[in-house]
């Protein structure tokens, strides 16, 4: 599958579940693959399958796709085999090989929505819309609840400006997938889009509620405070996207707004410092130039005699 990707990154939700092999019951989202065990080898495969799962739960990435690679070699219409194999390539950042095994899952068994939902999340990340779109259809058809595809939609047709649908798609995400804070999330920044303050602040604290440790989210409700004039509401979500990730420049930078509004400079010189520097390291210069300015002039207000 020759499929060559873009340095565009977006994150998107994967199928974390393994398809564990025939002597155990499926933990996946899907309904358990039939093996084909008429075969000779297929008991091999199996075997190598099994060995890279017990990898995979030790944290031994790469011997469990050493382990995946084996039994796809042994029995190559194994698709639970490929499948965990683009899992684990998916998990070591490897986009390109991880988007050839959900492939090949897909040709080993058709009807394999997760595989489908998976490729389709690959090419998500590799900015290739048209064909992640096709792929999330296809697996939505095979399983209409499939809730971590309706959310990779959902992110294809917010990068293709259409809120509209990806809103439709987010919704979908969180009545099959509860407990998965980034559709609310994502949807939290479609309302914005839109100009639907209150409803992405709705959005936003559901996503909070969800994981109580998502600085992105905080971060975006103390942006809405801020604009709504509600200082001590914005600090407090700046502070609390700080604690939920310490290395999380914009909740310095927006706390650093706020003690300006207040005219706190001192406390706005800390934290603005801290937000330069952390734009600096992580390879953001701009908003380190941001920063900066900001800095200066709290530490020019901080001297003066009020």
């Amino acid at each position: 599958m020759g499929l060559s990707f873009s340095k565009y990154r977006i994150a998107g939700l994967v199928s974390l579940m393994l398809l564990v092999s025939i002597s155990f019951p499926s933990v996946s989202l899907s309904p358990p693959v039939a093996l084909k065990l008429a075969q000779s080898n297929a008991k091999t495969a199996i075997d190598w399958l099994n060995q890279g799962l017990q990898a995979i739960q030790s944290g031994k990435v790469q011997d469990a796709i050493a382990a995946f690679k084996k039994a796809t070699q042994l029995d190559p219409t194994l698709a639970p085999a490929h499948y965990n194999l683009g899992l684990a390539f998916r998990q070591t950042g490897k986009l390109q090989p991880s988007a050839d095994a959900f492939y090949r899952a897909t040709q080993a068994d058709p009807k394999f929505a997760p595989a489908f939902a998976n490729l389709g999340g690959a090419l998500l990340e590799g900015n290739n819309l048209q064909l992640a779109n096709d792929y999330l259809q296809r697996s939505l058809e095979l399983d209409p609840k499939l809730g971590f595809a309706h959310y990779n939609l959902g992110l294809v047709r917010e990068q293709q400006g259409d809120c509209k649908q990806a809103i439709a798609s987010f919704k979908k995400a969180i009545e099959y997938s509860k407990n998965a804070p980034e559709p609310p999330y994502h949807m939290g920044m479609c309302y914005l889009q839109q100009g639907k303050v209150d409803q992405a602040k709705d959005a936003f604290r559901k996503a909070v509620k969800i994981n109580p440790k998502y600085p992105e989210a905080y971060y975006n409700l103390g942006s809405i405070w801020f604009i709504q004039h509600k200082l001590q509401e914005a600090l407090e979500a700046f502070r609390k996207s700080a604690e939920a990730n310490s290395n999380y420049p914009n909740a310095y930078y927006g706390a650093g707004l706020v003690f300006m509004q207040l005219q706190q400079y001192k406390d706005a010189v800390q934290v603005l410092q801290f937000a330069k520097d952390l734009y600096n390291a992580q390879g953001n210069p701009q908003w380190g130039k941001n920063a900066e300015q900001l800095l200066q002039q709290a530490q020019n207000l901080n001297y003066q005699p009020r």
